[in-house]
């Protein structure tokens, strides 16, 4: 549903509000890998050898769940033919020439990857912003690899994580149970991380796969380094979400593992291809941060261009994303969730504010109302330990709410909960135009240019000095080279 804009960093976790269509194939002859696009059921896959039969079943069971979770499929031509050709490397290095991996490139900044039983590998959008040559997504692809090679995906198990003020706002209004509730069970459908033996296991096997292919088998160490800054960076904006850099911790011990491994394995010095050049070239125009077609946020209001409605916050909130819910959090203790439900048409906003999936409700403070056109209904609840103003409203079919959360009522609370409820409304032309769409360019230094000086080409969002270091592996005073190219996140 949204697109978050974090205190420090562009972040999004996009809701899955249906299951989208499974994917096609746009299969690259002789490569091993096919690349996932929207549109019909995915071709079979040619599973890696002893796979069990179950877990080709689990990954095509569970891949258009991955594909809904993360926002959909991202459609980019160049980079999909070199991730493509990476993996189709990989696969064979890995003694695994007939087996056929489908990778997906996921519309989300979220920096992550992972992988599921059957061959099914996903790279998000943000990770490959993040790196800066092939070496280093190879390093990342060969690692995924070495999960399923090892059957490590096999063993992963479902696991709940929420972030702390989506858990309190949903425990306490649904009152402890939330099954009946779709969209905070989206929330709760996160891939486990993967032991800390596994990890290791497979960082060995996979700088093994990457040094073999012809890569650069000290990009394991050094991505994981970059991977390491940009968590620190990002831990303002984080919402807890599960992502590879909270289930692929970047820890000085395991840093200094992933250059010892490749050390051994390979002797020290430049024995790969890093493709620096190649790289850039095949991310130049890759969408950034927000993606607007999911939503964005705009300071205090939140604009989803699809669904055509928008809405605002008061000052003090500060807005994040779960995977199901745009969430504000403000300083004193208060919260919103906005999210949809799916309520028959027949069913008035009213019968459904009462029909009990709200722990503590107030029957007597439910009351239907219009505001800017549009129906609503909103009601009083209120537990032991939080008081809650809910509303629903029904907008071109589908219903959304509001829950604020506080631990006490009072009149700025409820002030502010009903002007943010009467700011819903549809979208205009000057909303559209507030949105602003992101994405990497290369700028080529001069001589005489620094690190600083290319910096100052970024777009005006958060932290956007800190990221351009992070972006290219650099730190504030370096030198940069005269004629080489680097990553600056502007305006499309």
């Amino acid at each position: 549903m949204t697109a978050l804009l974090g205190k420090r960093v562009l972040r999004i976790v996009v809701v899955a509000s249906a299951l989208a269509a499974l994917a096609a194939c746009s299969s690259l002859t002789g490569s091993g890998v096919s690349v996932g696009r929207t549109g019909d059921n995915p071709a079979p896959l040619v599973v890696p050898e002893g796979t069990d039969p179950d877990d080709a079943v689990l990954g095509l069971r569970e891949h258009p769940r991955i594909i809904a979770a993360y926002g959909g499929v991202y459609s980019d031509r160049q980079a999909e033919i070199m991730v493509a050709r990476i993996v189709g490397r990989l696969l064979a290095a890995a003694n695994q020439p007939n087996a056929q991996f489908q990778v997906t490139i996921l519309d989300t900044s979220e920096v992550n990857a992972f992988a599921l039983p059957g061959g099914y590998i996903y790279v998000t959008r943000g990770i490959l912003a993040l790196a800066s040559d092939t070496s280093e997504l190879a390093a990342v692809l060969a690692h995924e690899i070495a999960h399923v090679t090892l059957r490590h995906a096999r063993a992963r198990t479902d696991k709940t994580r929420t972030t702390q003020i989506v858990d309190r706002v949903i425990t306490g209004i649904f009152g402890g149970d939330t099954s009946s509730d779709a969209t905070a069970n989206r929330t709760r459908q996160s891939l486990a991380a993967f032991s800390q033996n596994q990890e290791l296991e497979a960082d060995r096997e996979g700088i093994k796969f990457a040094g073999k292919a012809g890569y650069d088998p000290g990009a394991a160490a050094r991505f994981l380094g970059v991977m390491s800054r940009f968590a620190a960076f990002s831990a303002g904006a984080s919402t807890g979400d599960d992502g590879f850099l909270s289930s692929h911790p970047s820890t000085p011990a395991r840093i200094e593992t992933a250059m010892s491994t490749a050390r051994g394995m390979f002797g020290g010095g430049d024995v790969g291809e890093a493709d620096r050049e190649g790289y850039l070239s095949a991310i130049s125009g890759l969408s950034f941060g927000d993606s607007p077609a999911q939503g964005s946020i705009v300071g205090q209001r939140f604009i989803h261009p699809g669904s055509k409605f928008t809405f605002t916050v008061p000052q003090g909130y500060a807005l994040q994303n779960s995977q199901s819910a745009v969430v504000g959090v403000a300083g004193d203790g208060e919260a919103v969730r906005f999210d949809s439900a799916q309520v028959q048409p027949n069913m008035s906003l009213t019968d459904y504010l009462k029909s009990g999936w709200i722990a503590g409700l107030k029957a007597e403070t439910v009351k239907a109302m219009n505001h800017n056109g549009i129906e609503m209904a909103s009601g009083l609840a209120q537990t032991d330990q939080w008081f809650f103003r809910v509303a629903v409203m029904r907008l071109e079919g589908e219903v959304y709410r509001f829950i604020f959360a506080a631990k006490s009522d009072n009149s700025r609370f409820a002030q502010g909960a009903d002007a943010t409820i009467q700011s819903f409304r549809r979208t205009e032309a000057a909303d559209l135009n507030q949105i602003r769409r992101l994405s990497i360019r290369l700028v080529t230094a001069r001589a005489g240019d620094t690190a600083d000086s290319v910096a100052r080409q970024m777009a005006n969002i958060p932290g956007a000095r800190e990221l351009f270091f992070i972006l290219n592996n650099l730190y504030p005073g370096d030198p940069v080279a005269a004629g080489q190219r680097y990553k600056v996140v502007t305006l499309q």
